[in-house]
């Protein structure tokens, strides 16, 4: 197909939908999500032989220049699967859940950083414990340089996976035009990770995680003191 041929196709599709000649009303602005003065615990009953942990707070936009260095860290705090620090300690060394992770998710907004794990209801006071001190201690001392550089591997090694179709090709162009990232965002997309040290996974982290005040619920703890 030439240019040419995608360009009347694309009319031809687009040219179906109504035509408005007042224009779309915009849209009311979304307000930012505000940062967290406190800590909050909730615990919700539900009769399930797991107890369902969330413990998180607001994170970061997809336009934060933090982005590439937490990318890089969350992968060694709990994006990592197996090789994660939260699967390490609370998996590995103490058997209280199967899956345990970390994530943000960037937005337009600030979108959620979430650390998830499901346990035993009697486990869940210890489980909950464990994960919140493996993410204070992460934010307070960043990665090893062992840990630093198999996240890098990993993300860059697996950088082919992110284009290897069509459709993730159109997903990322997508991407760069939604946030108003440069058009060689995919050109450079592994030299920016190459280029993330430990001080800065360490810093990004410091700047966009408060592990005092984050928000925990709980679903299905077996009593009142499953979320403290």
């Amino acid at each position: 197909m030439t240019r040419a041929q995608a360009d009347q196709l694309a009319a031809s599709m687009l040219a179906r939908l109504p035509q408005d000649p007042a224009g779309c009303t915009p849209l009311p602005a979304v307000a930012e999500v505000p940062e967290l003065k406190a800590p909050l615990e909730t615990k919700i009953p539900f009769a399930s032989a797991q107890a369902h942990v969330l413990i998180g707070q607001p994170g970061y936009k997809r336009t934060d220049p933090d982005y590439f260095a937490l990318q890089v860290g969350n992968y060694t705090l709990g994006g990592g699967g197996f090789v994660s620090r939260l699967t390490t300690e609370v998996r590995e060394k103490r058997g209280l859940s199967y899956s345990v992770y970390s994530y943000f998710s960037p937005g337009l907004h600030a979108g959620a950083f979430t650390v998830g794990l499901q346990t035993r209801p009697d486990q869940a006071t210890q489980a909950i414990q464990v994960a919140r001190e493996v993410v204070a201690r992460f934010v307070a001392e960043g990665p090893t340089d062992a840990e630093l550089k198999a996240a890098k591997d990993f993300l860059i090694g697996g950088f082919a996976l992110r284009i290897d179709s069509n459709r993730k090709l159109l997903d990322n162009l997508a991407f760069i035009a939604w946030h108003g990232l440069p058009l060689d965002y995919l050109d450079t997309w592994t030299a920016k990770v190459e280029r993330v040290t430990a001080a800065d996974v360490r810093a990004a982290f410091a700047r966009k995680l408060q592990p005092q005040r984050m928000v925990t619920v709980v679903v299905g703890a077996a009593d009142n003191t499953a979320a403290k």
